[in-house]
């Protein structure tokens, strides 16, 4: 049994076995907040499916003893303050919060409402948390680990593309969580000797511009910095890669399912995992002041063969043998 399924098990038992929880018939509340909504492909669709399915484990069933509150600003990042009033007039016991607007959103708008996040870039850097080890305030969660995963990125877009020595990063420069990823990924590639071409959006038509930019000086590949903004246009990127042949290495395996060439990131289903634990140790009384957040420690390598070929590029043995998935 992996140790995550193991300390889920755990805290269940303990959750389930307490005197309250005996004595009580309560239907607890958890509040989902997403930058975008929660269909099946997205990245909070599968993460909330995942983290449902493994408290369901733990005894918590949607329908029974739980309430799933699911609220999603579809790309419309000004509507999270009154999403995040509605999840406290709906008396969450905890909120679930994906991306980093949405977990400034929720820190902004209570102080007393457990919070655990994801993919919200360096929680201290962006003042989420005080700490890793000691958070401070209503706020743990799943930290990120960008700076430890880039030059691994790097390393895999080269090996796909032998010439690699200009890459090109795109990212949402409205989102500070992403920036820090971005900054991460660009000192890794100065480390590696890598040129990075900057390019930071803001919105839809900012792609375009950053299109024609490369078109007049072409990179030798693409890392993209994933979010609602760049998850919404990324049928964009997969066709500009494939008119101009353009490997590109994405962060989370939905790009990878979706046509993009490759993906390499932490493996979702440890991470709502570890997640679902730290939602039933909140649900059990614990304070997120006192819930060191964690580290990913499984991550999965995934290449979408068609696409590779179809950019005529062809991929080493030892790449889809270390691959976790291969897309055909």
């Amino acid at each position: 049994m992996k140790m995550h399924h193991l300390l889920l098990v755990i805290a269940a038992a303990l959750f389930l076995a307490s005197p309250s929880h005996a004595q009580i018939a309560k239907v607890y509340r958890i509040g989902f907040l997403s930058p975008g909504d929660f269909a099946p492909g997205t990245n909070s669709g599968r993460l909330t499916e995942e983290i449902s399915r493994q408290l369901a484990q733990s005894g918590l069933t949607a329908g029974a003893n739980l309430e799933l509150v699911k609220r999603g600003a579809e790309g419309h990042l000004e509507r999270l303050p009154a999403l995040v009033a509605e999840l406290v007039a709906a008396k969450v016991d905890v909120i679930v919060t994906f991306g980093y607007p949405v977990a400034e959103a929720a820190k902004e708008g209570t102080s007393t409402i457990p919070t655990v996040i994801f993919s919200a870039g360096d929680p201290v850097k962006t003042h989420l948390v005080a700490s890793l080890n000691r958070p401070g305030g209503n706020v743990t969660g799943i930290s990120d680990v960008a700076a430890e995963l880039a030059p691994k990125r790097l390393e895999l877009l080269k090996e796909a593309a032998p010439k690699l020595l200009r890459v090109a990063m795109l990212w949402n420069a409205n989102d500070l969580g992403m920036t820090t990823r971005y900054e991460a990924s660009a000192a890794a590639a100065n480390k590696l000797g890598v040129t990075v071409m900057s390019f930071g959006v803001r919105e839809p038509d900012d792609f375009g511009g950053a299109f024609e930019a490369m078109e007049r000086d072409k990179p030798d590949g693409l890392l993209m910095v994933a979010d609602a903004l760049t998850f919404l246009n990324r049928k964009r990127v997969f066709d500009f890669a494939a008119e101009h042949r353009l490997p590109v290495i994405y962060e989370t395996s939905v790009f990878a399912h979706d046509g993009g060439l490759m993906s390499y990131g932490p493996d979702e289903n440890e991470a709502a995992g570890r997640g679902a634990n730290l939602v039933l140790r909140v649900l059990k009384g614990e304070k997120p002041a006192d819930l060191p957040l964690e580290q990913p420690t499984q991550f999965r390598l995934v290449i979408n063969l068609k696409t590779a070929k179809a950019l005529g590029l062809t991929v080493s043995p030892g790449l889809l043998v270390a691959a976790d998935e291969v897309i055909e």
